[in-house]
């Protein structure tokens, strides 16, 4: 089993499963605080990230932040030779944060074991791309800083432009699917709901 996980459920340039592992790593974690940690900033920003872009979208989005954000990293990994193994929804978490920062920056928001201090969603993004950016420019290696940025960056530009551009323009696609769903429902070929 260990191969299998490594083999596609981590990231890494010089594997022979690219692809598979760019979506794949999404969904794994290295250990039981790093699946909790993500979990719990996905929980805080979940509802706020439905409500402005539904759950259809939501799950789109998500699941395209995983393979961009792991994009961004293997790129950075290739440009710095440096082929290290990554997992985690980290990326993915990145740009759900980044969107609901973007698109409400006066939110207030807290760190779970200090609520007295607050700040701004906007600050906080401005905080957390810094740091990243600082931790990619100086090979930390604690957190995968490229992914982040990728999120984060992915999260900024979809509810700025992508909404407009991918969003709203996949409308016919989806009637047609759906029209051809329904007409191969009357005629016995689909299920019915």
């Amino acid at each position: 089993m260990r191969r299998i996980m490594f083999t596609y459920f981590t990231s890494d340039p010089s594997s022979r499963a690219l692809c598979s592992p760019m979506l794949l790593s999404t969904f794994s974690h290295f250990s039981l605080f790093h699946m909790a940690a993500n979990m719990y900033v996905l929980w805080s920003f979940s509802s706020s990230i439905v409500s402005l872009l539904g759950c259809e979208q939501f799950i789109a989005v998500y699941l395209s932040a995983g393979v961009v954000s792991t994009f961004v990293s293997y790129v950075a990994k290739m440009a710095t030779g440096k082929f290290e193994p990554s997992l985690g929804a980290s990326g993915a978490i990145m740009t759900v944060l980044a969107a609901v920062c973007t698109k409400m920056p006066e939110a207030k928001l807290a760190i779970i074991f200090l609520p007295m201090f607050t700040f701004t969603a906007g600050s906080a993004l401005k905080a957390i791309i810094a740091f990243d950016t600082a931790g990619l420019a100086l090979g930390w290696r604690f957190f995968d800083h490229a992914a982040h940025l990728g999120g984060a960056l992915f999260g900024m530009w979809y509810v700025t432009y992508g909404h407009e551009l991918i969003w709203k323009n996949r409308e016919p696609l989806v009637k047609a699917w759906h029209e051809m769903r329904t007409k191969n429902t009357g005629k016995g070929g689909g299920r019915s709901n």
